[in-house]
């Protein structure tokens, strides 16, 4: 049987920091296993930077203060605290490690401007940081000889009495399943944005796998009804320019021409937080003052140097996908699904409810971002609580003898699967994928009415018995992406299904959740997190504190 102290699910930005981490710890044998090869890791997709106090004029308390303001007041203050906190350390660390931050005239590390921030903070790479950031973490964890299995996919964690010992996990390019008996189970899948198919920023690989498996054990899933929308995608496919357009000194326009964020953030204009922003440029189109559901990105004053120094993947981007050169013109956006505030729910120390299970990274909610995430802090996330999980669970290992557990684990997963491919009727799964992206984009979007919000509870009810129909083409073993989808796609149901619920019971507008009905936030009856356990009859909902340290709730002004 395939052994490890620490099994390390995703190989993103907090896997790999995690499974750095915890190799440089004695006598603890670590793992890595992932459903892509770690260079096609989500986190690769960030763009913009990764915020910590960096220069004299800065200071970490300034950093969480701005933190626990965007998140609505709902984030955990000790958790955000400790985050920003270490950062500085973290970015050095980074550098040290290999990391090509841009540098200033001066020779320090550059910084940009970011939303939210009461200054500047954003330290970068171009506008490909999380590409720079996941090929540093990637030569760390092969100069390490860390072990990883490439192109697997865990279907089951094995709990037994509250304690997690192992997984089962389906070998994708050799095909079978396998157990993997591990002392303790970090999770790093990554967030669930492909809930909103076609409409968000994220890869085919953000299924949001980590949180339902961590759901399916008894892990409780924190906060899911706060889903972020990002202002600046593109409209054809949802693709993400970056935030350090608008950092750079980007304009948003309407139609009219007019820099509409004056009206909504007169002191941040295009630096408000994104639930803010995405706000504003949707009541700009539905006042008709948009461009076909969009609003322009105007950059073209950068001049192309700037551009080309700063910004070149946004070029790249915007002439391979429309046929635009934002050197000479504006690019019409709108907001996209971009990052999940909610997730698997851990304390500050990244512990879930179960024994020897961790989370950390998107899937979990520790909760630093609470209701908004402001921009540049989900790099730092990953880094902070990976290196954070690695140290806990290493502690927990060396103390844990590798524990037994029952035989049946392997052959009633074989069963399961074999249920998948044996099917034949239904319709296909690509059908029921697209339609919940839309139930989910019109139900679940930038504002929300009960009405609209019931809607896709039901449609993502119906899809939830028609997925269990939807036919497996290929009966093969061998790198069997069809069925693999049917899994990704019942996880993102059920995700759904939690995000609408904790949707509709959250009476109140807090960050990125935004309802016409109940319009302004509620501290007096909300100030709490939603906490969804499975049960018998489907997820139960309940309740859990926030904790304040230093920043009493006062109202967000930007």
């Amino acid at each position: 049987m395939l052994q490890h102290d620490i099994l390390v699910i995703g190989a993103g930005l907090a896997g790999m920091r995690a499974a750095v981490r915890a190799a440089e710890i004695p006598k603890i044998n670590v793992a890595v296993l992932s459903k892509v090869h770690p260079l096609r890791s989500h986190s690769g997709a960030a763009e913009g930077g990764i915020n910590a106090a960096l220069t004299p004029e800065d200071r970490w308390e300034d950093h969480a203060f701005d933190t626990v303001k965007g998140s609505d007041y709902i984030g955990d203050q000790d958790a955000i605290e400790f985050m920003c906190e270490e950062a500085p350390a973290e970015v050095y660390w980074l550098e040290h490690a290999g990391t090509l931050f841009n540098r200033d005239k001066a020779g320090d590390l550059d910084i940009r401007a970011f939303g939210g921030a009461v200054r500047p903070r954003t330290a970068f790479v171009h506008d490909i940081t999380g590409h720079a950031l996941l090929n540093t973490l990637y030569e760390q964890l092969t100069a390490r000889g860390i072990s990883v299995y490439e192109e697997w996919f865990v279907t089951r964690l094995i709990v037994e009495d509250g304690v997690c010992k192992g997984v089962v996990a389906w070998d994708v390019i050799n095909g079978g399943l396998n157990v993997i008996q591990a002392k303790t189970v970090i999770m790093a899948t990554g967030g669930n944005g492909r809930i909103y198919h076609g409409r968000t920023t994220n890869a085919w690989s953000c299924t949001g796998d980590g949180m339902s498996l961590a759901y399916q054990a008894g892990a409780p899933l924190g906060d899911m009804e706060f889903v972020q929308f990002h202002p600046t995608t593109l409209k054809s496919n949802g693709v993400l320019l970056t935030e350090a357009n608008r950092g750079e000194g980007g304009y948003l326009r309407n139609a009219l021409g007019e820099r509409f964020m004056a009206n909504y953030a007169p002191e941040k204009m295009e630096l408000g937080p994104h639930d803010l922003v995405s706000r504003a440029e949707t009541i700009e189109v539905l006042e008709g003052r948009g461009i076909d559901g969009c609003v322009l990105l105007d950059i073209t004053h950068l001049g192309e140097a700037k551009i080309m120094h700063k910004l070149p993947s946004t070029r790249e981007l915007c002439e391979a996908f429309l046929g635009i050169d934002p050197v000479h013109e504006p690019v019409p956006v709108r907001p996209g699904q971009h990052y999940t505030m909610g997730g698997i729910r851990t304390n500050r120390y990244a512990e879930t409810e179960i024994h020897g299970l961790y989370a950390a990274g998107e899937c979990a909610c520790v909760s630093v971002h609470g209701a908004n995430r402001l921009g540049a802090n989900s790099l730092l996330d990953t880094l902070i609580f990976g290196r954070v999980a690695a140290e806990r669970a290493a502690e927990y290992a060396r103390s844990t003898a590798y524990q037994t557990f029952s035989d049946s684990w392997l052959t009633s997963e074989e069963e399961r699967i074999k249920g998948y491919v044996g099917r034949t009727g239904g319709q296909k799964l690509a059908t029921i994928r697209n339609e919940q992206g839309i139930a989910m984009a019109e139900g679940m979007g930038v504002f929300r009415t009960p009405e609209r919000m019931q809607r896709a509870l039901e449609k993502i009810k119906e899809l939830q018995e028609r997925v269990q129909q939807a036919p497996i083409d290929d009966k093969g073993a061998i790198f069997n992406t069809d069925l693999l989808g049917a899994v990704e796609l019942e996880n993102m149901l059920e995700q759904a299904e939690i995000i609408c619920l904790g949707a509709i019971a959250r009476k109140e507008s807090r960050g990125a959740h935004s309802r016409l009905d109940f319009d302004k936030r509620d501290d007096e009856n909300w100030m709490k997190h939603t906490l969804a356990y499975l049960g018998e009859g489907g997820p139960r909902l309940a309740y859990g504190p926030v904790t304040v340290t230093h920043y009493q709730p006062e109202e967000r002004k930007y």
